[in-house]
Formats: C-alpha cells, structure tokens, sequence
C-alpha cells in the first residue's frame, strides 16, 4: 500500500485533452472512485496510472517514487500493482486455484508458501468450495472474487478497478457492491475504482471524485457529493435532481416564474443568474407547512412498488419530480400544493 499522487496531468489524444492537468492525491489505503459519463477521463486517467499509455505532461508518484512523467514511464509490471478489467481476465484453461496461484508461482515463491497463501485468500473471498472449478463454470459474481483474490494475494501496493460490475445482472451487481467494500476493509489496498454508476460509487468509495472534460468537478465523500453538489453536472449526475432557474434576490434567495424561493445553501450574487436544486425525494406534495409551498398540476404518475414518480408543473413550462410514498395515489389533472423545504433546496453555480 502507497500514496498515489496525480500531479497536473495532462494526456492528449488527436489534439483533444483526454486529461487536463489533473491534480489528485489518494492516501494510502483509501479506496477513491473516478465517477463521470463516457468521455470524461477517468478510464484514460486509469491507464495513465497503471502505466500503459505515458502523460503528455504531468506526474503520477507512488509511495514516494515517480512512476511517470513526459519520456520516462516505469512499465506497468514495474509498478506494484494490480488491475481487474470489465471482463476479469481469467484464464480459461486453469482452475480458480491456479489462476489465484498463478502471479505467485512466477515469483518463485515457496510452494507451502503459496497453497497456504491461496487457501487463505480464497477462504476470505468465499470460494473455497471452487478450488477445481474452471472460469466457465463459474457466475459472474464468482469470477470476479477470483479476480479479485488473485489480484490482491501479489499484495499490491495500489489496485485498479476498471468498470468491475459492468457485466453482472442488476441484483448481482448490487450484492458484489458490499463484496467489493469487504475486501478493500480486509486487505486495505490503496485503490481506485472508475465506474460510471453513481450506485457503485457511493457504496464502495471513501471519497468520489467525479469528472467532467477530463477535470475534476468536484471531489468529496459520498455524502459531501450527493448532499452539497457544488454545480448543475454533479448534481444531475450524481442522483437526479429538479433544476430551478432564475435570478438572484440574494444570496439564498432567486424569483422563478414570479416565485420567490430560498435555499439552505446558497452562494448567489445579487442580480446574476441563479439556480436552485432539490432532489425528487425531498418534494413534498399535499403538505400544510408554508415554509416554501407553491400550487402544481399533476401530469403524470408512475408507480414503482416502493414509491410512486410524479411529475409536476409548478408554472407554465416549468416541472419537476417528486418521488412519494406508495400510499400517495393522486391522479393527473389535478392541482395540488408542493412543499419545497428550503433545507434541502441547494444553490447551484450556473
């Protein structure tokens, strides 16, 4: 395990920026997610760290050492670490406890050493059972605890996890979110995870850096992120939002549509464009409070077993979600009143 510093990195690729300058530091032992939408960065900037393609410009150190720079770039086998593709990589025509045993065995290590060493591993991945079993008679979320202990048992100083769950089911991939988080508490590997679900990210990550044009848009806990989005891109993309236009009165305050509406936090200049955000759970309908109510026409409805969907119009073109209880069965066409609580109302840079 090893601090890993990215210091104003920079990749080009057909005179368009991959990576701009970017500056990131992830301490040892901390497991870092890169969040963003194709074409943000974060798979080239994974690559750049684990050594297969060189930076136009910039740093990456390791534990102290530089690892790469313009013109000298340490090989990937090199590097101490470990990386797992979308598609696990597992060879086909070995056992799991070949594969497991496999980055050892080119080590020469002692072989008591290394059954001792795999049947530990496989024991904490759960897989003990699996030992004699060939990658194609196993299930997704089975191949990728192979991977996983066969990249972890070389004990790498930083491990790299390129879109890991792409290739399971739904239910799978949300069960092998709370697996992959037991094995970086279990092995404390400094690592970076780049996906592009916001689901996996908050689940598995310390902090969540999401990444927009191959830049940091903003970097933060997985609370910090969801709670306190700092722009318009990081709150869609992280959860969904309602996004409210308008101009600003003051700081916490902005008219929308002759609507005069405040938010919790709020940083806006006086006069300027403003927006507001509120995530569709936190719109209240039917709700006797005045703090922040306006009047809505319901346009639709969906429901989704634990919740219903409902899409609102608070002013002519102007709409938002609401997501509610099961219980709340209000038909579209009707008009209603909307809360908008001003401690979840969150001002946005434009």
């Amino acid at each position: 395990m090893a601090t890993l510093e990215l210091k104003a990195l920079t990749k080009t690729y057909g005179g368009q920026l991959a990576v701009d300058r970017l500056d990131l530091k992830i301490e040892h032992g901390e497991m870092v997610a890169l969040l963003g939408p194709s074409g943000c960065g974060k798979t080239t900037t994974l690559r750049l760290i684990a050594g297969f393609i060189e930076p136009d410009e910039g740093e990456i150190w390791v534990g102290g050492r530089i690892v790469s720079a313009a013109g000298r770039t340490l090989p990937p086998e090199q590097r101490h670490m470990s990386m797992i593709f979308q598609s696990y990589a597992l060879w086909p025509h070995m056992t799991v406890r070949q594969n497991v045993a496999y980055g050892l065995e080119v080590r020469r290590i002692d072989r008591k050493v290394i059954d001792k060493r795999v049947d530990d591993i496989l024991k904490t991945a759960r897989i003990g059972e699996l030992t004699e079993r060939y990658p194609s008679e196993l299930s997704g979320g089975q191949q990728q605890r192979v991977a996983l202990a066969r990249a972890l048992i070389v004990e790498p100083e930083t491990l790299l996890l390129d879109e890991p769950l792409s290739n399971l089911d739904a239910n799978l991939r949300e069960d092998m979110r709370f697996e992959l988080r037991r094995f970086h508490d279990a092995f404390k590997a400094t690592t970076v995870y780049v996906t592009h679900d916001q689901a996996d990210a908050m689940t598995t990550a310390d902090r969540i850096v999401v990444m927009k044009g191959g830049r940091i848009e903003q970097a933060g806990t997985p609370t910090e992120i969801y709670e306190h989005p700092i722009s318009e891109f990081v709150a869609h993309f992280v959860g969904g939002t309602n996004i409210l236009r308008g101009q600003a009165i003051d700081a916490t305050h902005l008219t929308i549509a002759g609507m005069t509406l405040g938010c919790g936090e709020g940083n806006f200049e006086t006069g300027a464009s403003a927006a507001l955000s509120i995530r569709p759970q936190n719109v209240r309908l039917r709700s006797s409070s005045d703090d922040q109510s306006v009047s809505a026409t319901v346009l639709r409805q969906v429901y989704l077993g634990a919740s219903r969907d409902y899409l609102l119009e608070i002013a002519p073109g102007i709409e938002i979600r609401a997501l509610t209880d099961p219980q709340i069965d209000i038909a579209p066409g009707q008009r209603i009143s909307v809360w908008l609580p001003i401690r979840f109302c969150r001002g946005l840079a434009r």
